[in-house]
């Protein structure tokens, strides 16, 4: 029987982000997840991408993180622009507007996991148990029990879920969980571009969902992420490369010429989950364990590492004061934090959606308007730059920039 501190199930981004923050505090914490996360980058850009602030940047330098990724394969974005297709509604967000060198980063999934992954093993804190998978899991007043796969037995004082949206974790523990289906499909792929993406993030809205199109480390090369309905989405991956290609750039206005297709074409449901509680004696959830939102503005991963160091951040307190680090009542002050912040996206994100869908010549109207108008107004847009950047908002220590120490 194996004893620990922390055992988080789930080894992914958020998971790590855990348990690296956990053993800054030397707590020791074992990550349990199917495979291994230490896999090279292959030569072409995977298809999973994510949008990293400048706050989510302060956190991984400060965990040492940031010096390990490929840096050949990261894109600093300087720019966004964003439209309502056919009208006269747009706007644009700048670097420049919040006195920083760019907005945030493009980051292949695959490259901060293996960077994270190389970090934990520097941790004499830390245990990866990989390929495993948790068999049976138990909650005590005390402690938990867990059996995997190989039949090796933990002890742990707290079980985080990093689990992902169909947490088993979330699911042991009987905690409620509120959703709805977007009854969208969100298409992932990476095409090649004729013009230069010029470190902008791009994003048009369409009658049927938003496309963006996000600069990849070689300036012709954008992932996208096309949301649509249902329907729409399967006619789209039913398509030959030509025909999508076709679609592709009329839905983005041409905006970079000629589009190519050069990866495969993923297609992922779009659902809104919220677990109403996140906390119980000896369990916590973090990310898409706790949360899931709509992905157009690119903000999922970085509330789940916002959640990843708000939690350790708490735990690792809890564990000074010499309390249990594994009760409820310990861990009510991070779930109260952390579910503001995401009610707040989410409202956010649902707000957007609302506005944006559809064609209604008066709703499109009022969007144009709004749009345009804002675009003119500098301290408005300088707000909304500073929390796209992730400089807004109540933010973790860790991720604090006037607490940045780089890691060497």
């Amino acid at each position: 029987m194996q004893s620990y501190d922390v055992v988080i199930v789930g080894g992914g981004i958020v998971g790590l982000t855990v348990a690296l923050t956990l053993a800054s505090g030397e707590l020791n914490v074992a990550v349990i997840d199917a495979q291994e996360g230490g896999q090279a980058l292959g030569d072409k850009p995977e298809l999973r991408v994510s949008t990293f602030t400048l706050a989510t940047q302060t956190v991984m330098q400060n965990l040492g993180v940031w010096p390990l990724l490929a840096h050949n394969r990261l894109c600093a974005y300087e720019k966004m622009a964003v439209w309502d297709q056919d009208s006269f509604a747009h706007i644009g967000f700048s670097h420049e507007e919040v006195g920083q060198a760019y907005l945030g980063h493009v980051v292949e999934n695959q490259n901060l996991v293996r960077a994270l992954w190389k970090k934990a093993e520097q941790s004499e804190h830390i245990t990866l148990l990989a390929p495993n998978k948790v068999s049976n899991m138990v909650f005590g007043q005390q402690e938990s029990f867990l059996t995997l796969d190989d039949e090796t037995m933990l002890t742990a004082r707290l079980v985080v879920g990093a689990d992902g949206a169909n947490s088993m974790v979330r699911q042991k523990a009987n905690l409620p969980l509120t959703f709805w289906d977007y009854e969208h499909h969100s298409i992932v792929a990476t095409i090649k571009t004729e013009m230069p993406h010029d470190n902008t993030a791009r994003q048009v809205f369409t009658p049927k969902g938003p496309l963006a199109f996000l600069p990849l480390w070689d300036e012709h090369h954008c992932s996208i992420v096309w949301s649509q309905q249902e329907p729409e989405a399967a006619a789209l991956l039913a398509l030959n490369e030509d025909e999508f290609e076709k679609s592709l750039m009329a839905a983005f206005d041409m905006r970079l010429g000629r589009c190519e297709l050069v990866s495969e074409r993923k297609s992922f449901p779009l659902k809104m989950r919220y677990a109403r509680q996140w906390v119980t004696d000896r369990v916590a959830l973090v990310g898409d364990a706790a949360h899931t939102i709509h992905p157009l503005a690119g903000q999922g991963a970085n509330l789940g590492i916002m959640d990843a160091v708000a939690l350790a951040e708490q735990v690792i307190k809890i564990a000074e004061q010499g309390k249990d680090i594994g009760l409820t009542k310990s861990l009510r002050a991070y779930e109260r934090w952390r579910k503001t912040e995401t009610v707040k996206m989410i409202a956010t994100m649902e707000s957007f959606k609302r506005l944006f869908d559809g064609a209604n010549p008066v709703q499109k109207l009022a969007r144009d308007i709004g749009l345009s108008t804002m675009n003119h107004l500098p301290k408005a847009k300088q707000k909304i730059v500073q929390h796209a950047a992730g400089l807004g908002g109540e933010l973790p220590l860790l991720a604090q920039h006037k607490l940045t120490r780089q890691a060497s």
